[in-house]
């Protein structure tokens, strides 16, 4: 083996050690640098790999974030990766050789686009542009040999506070999705009276029609979930109510959350008059005794 030989393989391995140590230190969130230690965060988070994220939390959030029950813990990562389903990372960089995350899920891809990170002693920020939506800064510091999470735009990364208000917040939005649900589904069945004269028996007659055609059975004015009575967390049962067949005749339909306190809290009721009723029923189905919903209330 001649010098140069031997130098060459000298220098494959030093670059194999480094490697090795680079990859060491990502496993246990001592990354070089902050970019490194965010890009591991969100590749974790869009992996929905919860154990490698708290690598990148501080001592007291990651302490925190395994507290957490599991379903909060999932919660909080598809809301850190802006995605509902674990994906496939890609990593890349632009023009400027500033880093670019994209998270490839089965609902859709997310792309983290990197600016320049601002470092000062023991703490970076570094700005990441969204793409088709907002930028915010994220805020690290240096703990314990790595690089952690410390700030999302100006608000601290504080986990118990932010998952529970996220959880929140993702309540309050199934909860709005139901009454839209509700509505929708009033009006498929409005649609099927007029079409065919009469109010449905049920909800699966207003389900996707074969290739055979519409038909009284299957009218195909709403998705095979919601034919079922299911959507976005809620359950839903409808009933017919006057006399049969008769000019009175008329329908009601009754909402509530599949996980109670998880997928929301309150149950719904669509009234013979078209008027929403919503209250905290424990997970029970809503009914006219709840009060109106304020969209309901007259001025």
């Amino acid at each position: 083996m001649n010098i140069r030989t031997s130098a060459l393989s000298f220098m494959a391995m030093a670059a194999l050690i480094w490697f090795s140590l680079i990859s060491a230190q990502a496993q246990e969130g001592r990354d070089p640098d902050p970019v490194s230690a965010l890009t591991a965060a969100l590749a974790a988070a869009c992996r929905a790999d919860q154990a490698h994220f708290a690598n990148y939390l501080t001592a007291d959030n990651a302490a925190a974030f395994r507290a957490l029950p599991d379903d909060q813990r999932a919660a909080f990562l598809k809301r850190f990766s802006l995605s509902d389903d674990a994906g496939k990372v890609l990593l890349s960089s632009d023009a400027q050789n500033h880093a670019v995350i994209r998270c490839e899920a089965p609902g859709g891809t997310v792309e983290f686009r990197f600016g320049d990170p601002r470092t000062r002693e023991n703490l970076a920020h570094i700005p990441v542009a969204v793409v088709n939506s907002e930028q915010v800064d994220f805020g690290l510091i240096r703990e314990n040999g790595g690089w952690r999470l410390l700030s999302l735009g100006l608000v601290l990364l504080d986990i118990p506070q932010l998952a529970t208000q996220w959880a929140e917040q993702d309540i309050a939005a199934r909860e709005e999705a139901a009454i839209t649900t509700l509505r929708a589904l009033a009006d498929a069945i409005d649609t099927y009276r007029r079409a065919f004269s009469k109010l449905p028996e049920s909800l699966a007659q207003l389900g996707p029609a074969p290739q055979t055609g519409i038909s009284p059975e299957r009218s195909s004015l709403v998705s095979e979930h919601l034919a079922n009575g299911e959507s976005s967390g809620y359950h839903f049962r409808y009933r017919i109510v006057g006399a049969a067949g008769g000019t009175d005749e008329s329908f009601e339909i009754a909402a509530a959350p599949d996980a109670y306190g998880k997928t929301g809290r309150r149950s719904f009721f669509y009234d013979s008059m078209g008027r929403v009723h919503g209250g905290d029923l424990h997970g029970a189905f809503g009914t006219n005794e709840s009060p109106l919903i304020p969209a309901e209330k007259t001025p």
